[in-house]
């Protein structure tokens, strides 16, 4: 039977960890006086990543056992299996994910220029030297809660479930079949070599063709600190293509598939290197 399994969850948050330690410094360090180095980041993309992992492989377990009844170690992943899985993982991500994303949309607007062409706001704080509104992760949490309700951490949810559902669909599933085509037959588990490969290629597909919701959703969380210019996705996306044309919504496409490489290369290669060691496997296992 396709029984739960808690080590999925547990590789998962060091593969998450592993990403944010390779893509630290292309992402992250940005805003590194306000998320004081890795500590935000390595515990909140940790613990999501984790719970994106573990809700993956275990529904695609499950649906699994209940296509084959008793299916065989090893046996190939379906599409069919796939499919809905990753749906469910994308859906599940927002639930953490929305939150996290705001913050760091939040506090990046505070201490750096935001480019136009990706929020269309200039940083108000930058330019008039203002006090920031945020003195951190912490602050910024209960600043949000205080003015605009718990509903506001969920600011641009619509979008990322837009972003993420479809996003994960074209993370898990080429990364599956990328790693099963470079396999040889002869062997029973992709290489480490061949996980790497896989993994940062699906992570570019990923982030690439994900970037027009994301621009999307930044703008929409990045709205409301000091004026409220959308009323949702729709509009955000009517008036962005208005004032910029259609080509802002692949603006850093290429900086999202070259960052989501090395940052998916290492998600896949900690899952799968830490769950060979909890299980005691000396094959990869794929998720």
């Amino acid at each position: 039977m396709g029984n739960f399994q808690l080590e999925d969850f547990v590789a998962g948050w060091i593969g998450g960890a592993a990403s944010v330690i390779v893509g630290h410094p292309l992402d992250t360090v940005k805003v590194f006086g306000f998320f004081k180095g890795m500590a935000f980041p390595l515990t909140s993309i940790a613990v999501y990543n984790s719970v994106v992992f573990g809700v993956f492989s275990n529904t695609q377990r499950f649906l699994s056992h209940h296509r084959c009844q008793e299916p065989e170690a090893g046996s190939p992943r379906v599409l069919s299996d796939l499919l809905p899985a990753s749906m469910v993982a994308g859906v599940v991500s927002v639930g953490l994910g929305a939150p996290v994303d705001l913050i760091k949309i939040r506090l990046q607007m505070q201490t750096r220029p935001f480019r136009e062409a990706n929020l269309a706001l200039k940083p108000r704080v930058a330019a008039l030297g203002e006090q920031p509104a945020y003195q951190g992760p912490v602050h910024c949490i209960i600043t949000i809660v205080r003015t605009e309700g718990l509903a506001g951490l969920y600011r641009g949810a619509s979008a990322m479930l837009l972003r993420d559902v479809p996003g994960y669909c074209l993370y898990f599933i080429p990364y599956v079949f990328l790693s099963d085509w470079i396999t040889p037959e002869a062997h029973t588990g992709p290489s480490p070599c061949a996980v790497w490969l896989a993994g940062g290629m699906a992570g570019a597909i990923s982030w690439g063709t994900a970037t027009p919701m994301d621009v999307v959703k930044s703008r929409l969380q990045a709205d409301g600190v000091y004026i409220n210019k959308y009323k949702g996705v729709l509009d955000c996306i009517s008036q962005s293509y208005q004032k910029e044309g259609l080509k802002v919504f692949f603006r850093g496409i290429t900086v999202n598939a070259v960052r989501g490489f090395p940052m998916s290369a290492a998600m896949f290669l900690g899952y799968e290197l830490s769950l060979q060691a909890i299980r005691g496997d000396h094959v990869a296992t794929s998720p």
